[in-house]
């Protein structure tokens, strides 16, 4: 059976479920569906001996956090101590953590059970999982099509039941859009809500650990435990999280939707749902506005130099001296040997953004492209600000992806593959908070139908506010993930 965290925790409570039946179900799972998805890098069976304490634990006495006993799976950059962590890359295949991420230091305190490292696109660059060094995840809903990225496998093992709740790091949408593209939600929080103390980094003014759920209210538990200051972290903030104390009723509720976003490139079978959905949301009482977002059309441009740029600098450390596995065999000197592990250790699409990042912060292309898309930047942010502003619009809405999930290969232009990304790479951009929830099925040829999700973008640190409006309309929904 297919627990949710909310079910499970309840469960766990009246005594009706063990964490260790919770448990070897996970396990049970993975053994059966993952050798076919290969959701997970690594699964840690020592969570089974962990369960059998918890369960002591419960024995004696009931225990108020929710995630306790909760097994939770976690994308393969976040670092946990003494387990491997590879970032989907060859470069790092043997390195092990010597320290937990903020993020696993505080689920381990609230009694969630790590069941596992998921896969990636190498180093979180990709929206499909293909570019994982040790092969592509696939997509439960249909395993000839890709589960999205770079958190595909969080997604994956999230959408297949074999983890109730993971996390995942969002740069650009890598949490939403796989979570459109395997039913599940997905939840990036506001710029510094989270630490990434203990994340391997991409692009650091942009990169955010964020959850996978089935639910909106799950999304949530798994938020609240994993945010707040941390002094690792130069960039996290201290606003600590209140959850709202009552549903938030959808009338009344002022909808802002992009005309932007429902362009050319958009499916038609989704645009035709989410505009339903709206009617819907009109008949309960809310005000739905069309607004613009007029440097959106610039959004995709700007992502992909500063990121480049960042990950030029970040993965300068991966030298097979610092970090990364030495091949070195044979070089007459210190850069050929940096050469040949960099060459054996790095897949193509990181190759390809560290030469662009490079390219635009050398001298001569700075002022004309890095400082440049850093001022576009700033407008794409004062865009939303003006929607939550002068506008007065409650929440932004509009799809998540232009299409549902793809089939493995289609995208092998780099160009097509970075459109996927157009909806949420301004959401990064401006540091915003986002949430990717289930909007239905839509026909994908052959007589199948794939999920697609819907985006909810709220101004920054509502995120509250911007849970409890994705829980009102996953009730007008309806749709299980």
């Amino acid at each position: 059976m297919e627990y949710t965290i909310e079910d499970a925790r309840h469960k766990l409570r009246s005594g009706e479920l063990t964490v260790q039946g919770l448990v070897a179900d996970c396990m049970l799972r993975i053994q059966e569906q993952d050798p076919e998805i290969h959701a997970f890098l690594d699964v840690y069976e020592d969570a089974r001996k962990e369960a059998k304490e918890k369960d002591a634990i419960l024995r004696d006495a009931p225990q108020e956090s929710p995630l306790f006993g909760i097994p939770i799976a976690l994308k393969d950059n976040i670092l946990v101590r003494g387990k491997r962590a590879t970032a989907g890359s060859k470069i790092l295949e043997d390195y092990t953590a010597s320290f937990d991420a903020t993020v696993v230091r505080k689920l381990k305190d609230a009694g969630a059970i790590i069941i596992g490292k998921t896969n990636l696109d190498e180093f979180a660059m990709g929206s499909s999982t293909e570019n994982s060094a040790y092969g592509p995840t696939k997509n439960p809903r249909d395993l000839g099509r890709v589960p999205g990225g770079s958190s595909g496998g969080s997604a994956a093992a999230v959408a297949a039941g074999m983890a109730l709740g993971a996390l995942g790091s969002d740069t650009g949408g890598s949490v939403r859009q796989p979570a459109a593209f395997c039913g599940v939600v997905g939840f990036k929080p506001t710029y510094g809500r989270v630490s990434r103390h203990g994340l391997i980094a991409m692009a650091s003014s942009l990169d955010q650990i964020g959850p996978f759920a089935k639910t909106v209210r799950d999304a949530e538990i798994l938020f609240s435990a994993i945010a707040g200051k941390d002094d690792f972290d130069a960039t996290s903030v201290d606003v600590p999280y209140e959850p709202e104390k009552e549903h938030v009723s959808i009338r009344g509720i002022r909808v802002g939707v992009p005309r932007e976003y429902f362009g050319a490139g958009l499916n038609p079978e989704i645009e035709k749902r989410i505009r339903q959905i709206l009617e819907k949301l009109k008949e309960r009482g809310a005000i739905v506005e069309t607004i613009s977002l007029p440097h959106a059309p610039y959004a995709l441009a700007v992502y992909y130099i500063v990121v480049p740029s960042e990950v030029s600098a970040n993965l300068a450390r991966f030298d097979g001296i610092r970090y990364g596995a030495p091949s070195d065999a044979g070089a007459k000197n210190l850069f050929e040997a940096y050469a040949r592990t960099r060459e054996r250790g790095f897949g193509a699409e990181v190759k390809r953004r560290i030469i662009l990042g490079t390219y635009v912060l050398s001298a001569g292309y700075y002022d004309a492209y890095y400082a440049k898309a850093q001022k576009v930047r700033t407008l794409v942010a004062k865009d939303f600000e003006h929607a939550f502003t002068a506008r007065k619009v409650d929440v932004i809405l509009g799809p998540t992806t232009p299409t549902p999930a793809f089939p493995f290969g289609e995208k092998e232009d780099p160009l097509s593959m970075y459109m996927n990304d157009i909806y949420t790479v301004a959401i990064n951009l401006a540091g915003l908070p986002g949430i990717s929830i289930p909007g239905g099925l839509v026909p994908a040829g052959g007589g199948k139908e794939l999920p697609f999700g819907i985006q909810l973008v709220l101004p920054w640190f509502q995120e509250s506010k911007l849970f409890s409006i994705a829980k009102a309309i996953e009730r007008l929904i309806g749709f299980p993930g």
